[in-house]
């Protein structure tokens, strides 16, 4: 039965010795000395699956580091990525080529900024909107033409940028305005100037002025001129009374904008545009107010309507009178005060005797507080002590 028993092993077929050998080799097990190789593997402490799993346990924790972390080229070229080239800095701050001829690179406007914000003059705004229906009258009665003014916008810019900005030939009217004791300009364009004397001098209606370019503006012209600036001038007092009393004096006429400088290049300006149409013919007229020569009027311009009072109610300012009227103060007869060191006054016991320097005549000091108000004299009056007021202490004697 043994026989029979031993012979399926002996007759097993080649391809499973083959695997048996191969899965052996893979344990790390010696196909043919198994009882050998196991006892010097245990008597040499090694373990070959343990091995094994500790291997394949390393390779697990590289490969989640590996993912974990991105390697130093993969950072490279994120870090290469969120950098700009050059051609997309010059681009940014507007010193490319193309920029600079055009003249608005960044780095200009940042450090010579046009356009600047100063704060807002609602009642100067209420002033020239007053302006823009006095004067439709007063040209028309000038001009004897239908006469259409618009207050086109109002700019806050630097002095400097607004005589560069001017459009010549133009005439620049220099005024000042006395109670601020400071100066302002009036400028009137060339196609204006042209309208007003053409229709000053008999022009036909329907024709378009005749513009002479390349010489200089004549007497005749100059005269007729300021006499409008003039007639405006007075018309912009008229718009200021109910807000400041303020007179505008005509000072002189120019036609070289150097020559109407009346603060510094940097000095911030307040200009008002207006665009005035006479029939089919017209131009513009701008006024420029240096914010320095407003500054006396500030808190009145400030205003956002007329009469505004800053922070003030009468209705509590009335109510806060009377109840001050009705307070109760306490008020003090002074005979007369000392000056004496300090161990006299500690010195002093009851029964000490004070002398004093007033006599039965003398004048009394009436005091709130520490405020003196009145001299009096001392009396009697129905068995009381009593004092006379003899006149009021001013703020100069107290």
């Amino acid at each position: 039965m043994s026989d029979e028993r031993e012979r399926p092993d002996e007759e097993a077929p080649p391809d499973q010795e083959a695997m048996a050998a191969e899965w052996a080799k893979m344990a790390g097990l010696d196909p043919e000395g198994e009882d050998g190789g196991g006892d010097e593997e245990s008597e040499a402490g090694g373990d070959p699956v343990g091995d094994l799993d500790a291997e394949w346990a390393e390779l697990i924790r590289n490969d989640a580091l590996a993912q974990s972390e991105p390697s130093a080229d993969a950072a490279a070229a994120a870090a290469e990525e969120q950098l700009l080239s050059q051609e997309e800095i010059d681009l940014l701050l507007g010193t490319s080529e193309t920029q600079k001829e055009r003249g608005n690179s960044v780095l200009d406007l940042l450090v010579n900024p046009k356009e600047v914000t100063y704060e807002r003059l609602p009642m100067l705004e209420v002033v020239f909107d007053r302006l823009e229906r006095i004067m439709t009258t007063s040209l028309r009665n000038f001009t004897s033409e239908n006469v259409d003014i618009n207050l086109e916008n109002i700019t806050a810019q630097r002095f400097a940028d607004y005589l560069r900005s001017i459009p010549l030939p133009a005439m620049i009217a220099i005024f000042k305005a006395i109670e601020w004791d400071n100066f302002a300009l009036l400028t009137i364009d060339s196609p204006l100037i042209y309208s007003v004397i053409d229709i000053l001098l008999g022009g036909r209606r329907g024709t378009s002025p005749m513009r002479i370019e390349g010489r200089p503006y004549t007497t005749i012209e100059m005269r007729l001129v300021e006499k409008l600036a003039r007639a405006v001038l007075r018309d912009l007092e008229v718009a200021f009374q109910p807000i400041v009393e303020v007179h505008f004096q005509f000072e002189r006429m120019e036609t070289n904008p150097r020559f109407a400088a009346i603060v510094r290049p940097d000095n911030a300006c307040v200009v008002f545009n207006m665009r005035i149409h006479l029939e089919d013919r017209g131009g513009t007229m701008e006024f420029l107010f240096p914010y320095a020569t407003l500054e006396p009027a500030r808190d009145v311009l400030l205003q956002m309507f007329l009469g505004e009072k800053f922070g003030r109610d009468s209705i509590w300012e009335g109510h806060l009178s009377r109840e001050i009227r009705e307070a109760e103060v306490e008020l003090a007869a002074v005979i007369e005060e000392l000056t004496m060191p300090l161990r006299e006054t500690l010195a002093f016991r009851v029964g000490t005797h004070l002398p004093l320097t007033v006599g039965p005549d003398s004048d009394l000091i009436l005091r709130c507080g520490d405020v003196p108000l009145f001299r009096a004299k001392a009396g009697r009056r129905h068995n009381r002590v009593a004092v006379r007021i003899e006149d009021r202490i001013e703020g100069d004697e107290a």
